[in-house]
Formats: C-alpha cells, sequence, structure tokens
C-alpha cells in the first residue's frame, strides 16, 4: 500500500511542508528474525524515502532553494560551504567509543554523508552522490563498538540515526548497486543491532537516541520487527522522560532509576509540565538531545504512515515550549536547584514546530520565538543526530497555519 501526502498550505508566504498520514492497518503480527547477514523480507509496506524527510519534502525545498527563499535558500548554501560537504571517508574496521578521536571520525563521517546526500537531492549534483555513497560504502565492513559499556550503546544511536536517513536518501541513486545497499545494511545488523536492542539504563537521552537509530535503520532495512521495537520502546521511555501533571505525583518509574525518582530527575524543586528527567541535570543540555530524537523518531513513523505524534502531543509540546522558555530567559524558572541554563543551543527544534504548528496548527510562541532569535542565529547546524532541522523542515520566518478543510 501507499501512504498518502497531504500538502498543508500556509499564508504570507504559502508554506508547503509534510505530509504522510496515518496508514491503513499493519499487520503486526510478522516477525522476522534478527539473524546478522540475513536480509529481512518486509510485512510492512515501507515508504522511502521515509527517514525524517519524504520525497515531497525533499522537492519541496529543492523548489524553494531554486527559488532563492529564505530560510532554505540560505541553509543549503551554508552546507555547501562546510567541510562536511568534501569530505571523504575514513572507514573503520572497530570503534572504541571512549576513544574521543575514534568516535569523532564515525560521527564526521555519518553527519558528512547525510550532508552530501541532501546537496544531491537538492541540487542534482552526482557529485554529492557519489561522495555520499562512497562514505556509506567505506562503513560497510565495520565491524563493531568495542568498549563494553553504554557509551557504545550512545554511540551507535547517534551514527547509527544519521547513517541510516543519509543511506536513505541514497536508495534510490542509480549509481549504488544493490550488492552495496545489502552490505551496509548487514553491517547494521552485525554492528548496531547488537547496542540499540537493548535499552541504556543511563539518562534518558541515551535511550531516545537509540530509538531514533533503530527506527531510521529499521526503515532503511526494511525491518518491522526492529521498527515495532522501536515503537514500543518510544511508548515506555516517553512518559518517562517527560512528565506531565496527568502522570501523578512524579513520573513513571523506569529501569536505571534506581527507585529514586527524585534523584534520578536531579532534584527538581517542583514537578511542572514539560519536564524532562534531565532538565536539572544540566539545565537544558541533555534535554534537547532527548526531545529531539523523540521529534525524529516521531517523524520517522509519521512518514511510515503511523502517528505517535498526536497520543503524545500534550508531553512533547510542554517539553518543547517549557525548555524554550527557560532558554529564551535564560533561567530556569525556579524549577531546578541551579537556575543558570545551558549556553548549548542545538538544532532541534523545527522538526518538531513543523508538524505541530504547521501540520497541526498549534500556536507554540516560545518555541517560535527561540528557533528565530537564537537556533537560527547560532553557528550549530550538526549536533550529533541532531543536523540540519532548518534546511529540512524550516518554515518561514512569520506563518500562520491554514489547516486543510
Amino acid at each position: 500500500m501507499k501512504f498518502l501526502e497531504a500538502a498543508v498550505a500556509l499564508m504570507a508566504p504559502i508554506v508547503l511542508i509534510s505530509c504522510a498520514g496515518p496508514a491503513a492497518e499493519r499487520n503486526s503480527d510478522s516477525k522476522l528474525p534478527l539473524i546478522a547477514n540475513a536480509v529481512a523480507k518486509p510485512a510492512m509496506d515501507f515508504s522511502h524515502p521515509g527517514v525524517l524527510v519524504s520525497d515531497f519534502e525533499l522537492a519541496y525545498v529543492t523548489s524553494k532553494i531554486a527559488a532563492g527563499e529564505s530560510p532554505w535558500s540560505e541553509e543549503f548554501e551554508r552546507a555547501k560551504k562546510s567541510d562536511l560537504a568534501s569530505r571523504t571517508p575514513t572507514g573503520q574496521t572497530n570503534i572504541d567509543s571512549r576513544n574521543d578521536h575514534e568516535a569523532d571520525l564515525l560521527r564526521d563521517d555519518a553527519i558528512a554523508a547525510y550532508t552530501q546526500a541532501l546537496l544531491w537531492r537538492y541540487s542534482g549534483n552526482e557529485t554529492y552522490a557519489i561522495g555520499a555513497i562512497t562514505i556509506l560504502n567505506a562503513w560497510a565492513d565495520f565491524e563493531g563498538f568495542s568498549a563494553g559499556t553504554d557509551q557504545d550503546k550512545l554511540l551507535a544511536g547517534w551514527t547509527g540515526a544519521t547513517l541510516a536517513p543519509a543511506a536513505e536518501i541514497m536508495r534510490s541513486y542509480p549509481g549504488w548497486h544493490a550488492d552495496e545497499i545489502l552490505n551496509l545494511q548487514s553491517m547494521f545488523r552485525r554492528a548496531f543491532y547488537t547496542q540499540l536492542n537493548v535499552a541504556s539504563s543511563w539518562n534518558g537521552n541515551v535511550d531516545l537516541t537509540q530509538i531514533d537509530a533503530m527506527m531510521a535503520i529499521a526503515v532503511f532495512n526494511e525491518d518491522e520487527e526492529l521498527f515495532n521495537k522501536g515503537l514500543m520502546r518510544f511508548n515506555t521511555r516517553l512518559p518517562a522522560y517527560i512528565y506531565l501533571a496527568a502522570d501523578g505525583a512524579a513520573p513513571q518509574a523506569i529501569t536505571g532509576d534506581d527507585g529514586n525518582i527524585q534523584k534520578f530527575w536531579f532534584q527538581p524543586n517542583r514537578w511542572v509540565n514539560g519536564l524532562t528527567q534531565e532538565s536539572c541535570r544540566d539545565n537544558g543540555h541533555h534535554s534537547q538531545y532527548g526531545v529531539g530524537s523523540a521529534l525524529h523518531a516521531a517523524e520517522t513513523a509519521w512518514h511510515q504512515g503511523i502517528d505517535i505524534y498526536t497520543k503524545n502531543q500534550e508531553r512533547l509540546t510542554a517539553a518543547m515550549e517549557l525548555l524554550a522558555g527557560q532558554l529564551l530567559t535564560g533561567s530556569m524558572q525556579g524549577i531546578c536547584p541551579n537556575d543558570q541554563v545551558t549556553p548549548n543551543r542545538f538544532n532541534t527544534w523545527e522538526v518538531g514546530y513543523n508538524h505541530f504548528h504547521g501540520r497541526k496548527g498549534l500556536d507554540l510562541p516560545n518555541t517560535r520565538k527561540l528557533i528565530l532569535q537564537q537556533i537560527r542565529s547560532s553557528k550549530s547546524r550538526t549536533d550529533w543526530n541532531l543536523n540540519y532541522e532548518t534546511l529540512t523542515h524550516g518554515r518561514p520566518a512569520i506563518a500562520a497555519p491554514v489547516l486543510p478543510k
């Protein structure tokens, strides 16, 4: 079956962004074995490209760049001028995730592959296509992560959630041979599945990053079992990461909290809607990773016709608005023992804003203001698995949504 894309129109100027809707029923009973070098045959009808961006969105941004429209044209030129646009691979056989140099090699190659994949789709320049598949092919011999700690799980999450979107965009390039695609799919099963299939018991951003990677890789590998595991993990982790008063006097317990919710949530002064498990850990730094990864997982599900946004709308928007308000004011608003917010700003926000404001018409004033005043003016466009959101999901500076009848 094919999933329909419904355009959302905006006034002044008119904008059409994103669009997949929930699909018909899935066959959830079909389970596929996780065999290292087997090719999983899908029972789901996976939509491609379907990790973070669809063909509709890629074509839409391409048209905006061609017309020289903002913010897309500026973001495209920025990506073209980055070192990542011409980076060549450093493919390794094994990575010790405790070694910063080794971890950074994988990180930078993954982001470079994604950069060049986007540049190819937006420009049609085959130089970028060749660059992207050269990087992806160089990592097809990767054997795995060797630290033996949850740092392996985190690095696999960060980089899997970046390599897979790049590969998903490139799978339509006719110069990428079928056997090369199969080799990369096999590498993901061999090196990444073992790190992603078991949830980290560290802070929740790690598990959410793993989930982002699981769902992205599952789409590229057309692996229904892995995709469903990601969905189940998302449903378990999100209420244990973002608090709502409707949850009760305290958030949902989860493995790793040692039965001490107050300590696990870093001693918040009070429980408020949108508080994240890491808000008081470092006053918004890791919360941006956790919320961003959750939104990426929801966006990937959306492009596969599965709407997990709606069920979690209040939770996700409360987290976005609370965190954005804190970053805007420079104050944790008395919620945390340390009131000074993190100085870091990541490209976390545009995917969620595009969905909740652009598709659904919700007013998220703090998020909008933060994007316009601090996120787009930041130097940061690539932060592990949070990359180029303004380019792929950005909206005009001022736009009121007009929902389809």
